[in-house]
């Protein structure tokens, strides 16, 4: 298994090539003793559920796993609280406002992204928003409401998702 850090060659704070493995989570400048430690990166997911007891999903429009089940969601900015994430993200993919936010659980994964593997820790939080009046915006190509006794996490194309689908069902 590759070091999550292996494209990283050169030392950020001096630049030196020895930019050596220091452990499984980081790596140390032999040069000037910089020592850079691999974190998950944050990320937000919601979880709307309407009032039939059915799941809002997307339908992602971008790699990876384009074409597949998603629910709303993305990476943390800097700055932001986790609800704050998931609050933006709603909104930049339906155009509807997030009333309330309720933490669920988090869950790892690995997101492949410009060829490098990102570790993110996926927050999944049960939202509810004004009004159902959505739009497919932002890097979604398709929003949909599905029954949650009809989920299948087979359909949804990142591990995480899959594996959150299966415990919002145990959950909801």
């Amino acid at each position: 298994m590759k070091h999550p850090l292996d494209k990283f060659r050169f030392c950020p704070s001096c630049g030196s090539k020895h930019f050596d493995v220091n452990n499984s989570t980081s790596k140390k400048c032999g040069k000037c003793g910089f020592i850079y430690y691999f974190n998950p990166k944050a990320a937000t997911v919601a979880v709307i559920v309407n009032e039939d007891d059915e799941i809002l999903v997307t339908v992602r429009a971008n790699e990876p796993a384009k074409g597949t089940l998603d629910l709303p969601g993305g990476f943390c900015e800097s700055y932001e609280t986790a609800e704050e994430s998931v609050m933006r993200e709603v909104n930049e993919e339906t155009g509807v406002e997030v009333d309330s936010t309720e933490y669920m659980f988090s869950l790892p994964n690995i997101y492949p992204y410009s060829g490098l593997d990102v570790h993110t820790m996926d927050l999944f939080f049960k939202c509810s928003v004004t009004g159902y009046d959505m739009t497919a915006m932002d890097d979604v190509a398709e929003l949909k409401w599905i029954p949650l006794k009809e989920l299948d996490a087979e359909q949804f194309g990142l591990d995480s998702i899959k594996r959150g689908v299966v415990k919002i069902m145990d959950v909801l």
